[in-house]
C-alpha cells in the first residue's frame, strides 16, 4: 500500500525521507518533487527496480530513464568523462534543469535499459530532492506519469496515474515549472541539443559556442570552397550514427 507524506510539515518531511530511502534500498519505487516536474525514482543500481519503474510507466527498455544525483561528485563517478564542454555546462547550470548525456562509466554494474553505453544525468535544483538523493545515492528517475500522458506537477497527479506501483509519495507541493529539463548530448565532439526545455538554446550557446540541433541537416550539400563547413558536416554525421535514444517526456 502506498504512503504519501506532506513534506511541508517538518515531522512528515523527516519521516517521508526516511521511508523513501528505505523503500529505494528495498528496490521499491518512490515519487519525489523536482525543480521541473515530479519524478518516479528507483535505485539506479538495482535492475529489478529499474524494470519496475519502466513497467509502472508502461515503457520498454528502449527508453532508459535518466539518473538524478545529489552532487557533482556523484555525477562524475557515473560517467567515463565529461568531454570538452561538460564541466562548463555543470558550472553554469547545475544544480538546475540541465540533463547531460555522457558516456557511462564502463565499470559500473547496472542496467538502465538500452542506453548504447550512455547515461543521462542531472542534479536538480530542489532542496528536498537533493536531500533525498544524498541519502539514497543516484536514482533512476523518470517523469511521474504514464507514458503518453502529461507529466505530473503535483503528488496527487502522480498518485492518480501510478497508484500502488509506488511505495512512497513525497508531497512537496506544486513543482517549480511545467517545462522539463533541457537535454544536451556530450557523447560526440560537438554538443547536440536533444530536447529544448527549461534552459533556452541561446544560454547554452553562450557557454559552449557551437551547438548542433535537429535543424542541422545531415545530408546538406556543402560547398567545396568551405572547408570548416565540410568538417562540421562530417562531425554531424558521426554524431547522428551514435546518438543515444531518449524519451521526450523526462
Amino acid at each position: 500500500m502506498s504512503r504519501r507524506y506532506d513534506c511541508a510539515q517538518p515531522m512528515e518531511r523527516s519521516r517521508g525521507i526516511a521511508e523513501a530511502v528505505s523503500a529505494a534500498r528495498r528496490g521499491e519505487l518512490i515519487v519525489l518533487p523536482t525543480d521541473t516536474v515530479y519524478g518516479v525514482g528507483a535505485d539506479a543500481f538495482t535492475p529489478t527496480a529499474v524494470k519496475a519503474l519502466l513497467d509502472a510507466k508502461g515503457r520498454g527498455r528502449e527508453m532508459p530513464p535518466p539518473v538524478l544525483v545529489g552532487s557533482v561528485r556523484a555525477a562524475t563517478a557515473l560517467v567515463e568523462d565529461l568531454g570538452t564542454y561538460g564541466q562548463d555546462l555543470i558550472d553554469e547550470f547545475w544544480p538546475g534543469a540541465m540533463t547531460l548525456v555522457c558516456r557511462a562509466n564502463p565499470n559500473l554494474m547496472w542496467d538502465l535499459g538500452e542506453t548504447k553505453g550512455t547515461v543521462a544525468v542531472r542534479m536538480p535544483m530542489h532542496e528536498l530532492a537533493v536531500e533525498l538523493l544524498k541519502e539514497t545515492g543516484p536514482l533512476a528517475v523518470s517523469s511521474a506519469n504514464l507514458t503518453g500522458r502529461p507529466a505530473a506537477r503535483t503528488a496527487e497527479e502522480a498518485e492518480e496515474m501510478l497508484g500502488d506501483s509506488v511505495s512512497v509519495y513525497l508531497d512537496g507541493g506544486r513543482s517549480g515549472h511545467s517545462d522539463p529539463s533541457t537535454i544536451v548530448d556530450l557523447t560526440g565532439p560537438i554538443p547536440r541539443l536533444l530536447r529544448l526545455g527549461a534552459i533556452p538554446e541561446d544560454k547554452i550557446r553562450s557557454v559552449v559556442g557551437i551547438l548542433l540541433t535537429d535543424e542541422d541537416e545531415e545530408d546538406e550539400p556543402v560547398p567545396p570552397t568551405k572547408e570548416p563547413d565540410a568538417e562540421k558536416q562530417s562531425l554531424i554525421k558521426d554524431d547522428a550514427a551514435n546518438r543515444p535514444s531518449l524519451s521526450k517526456d523526462e
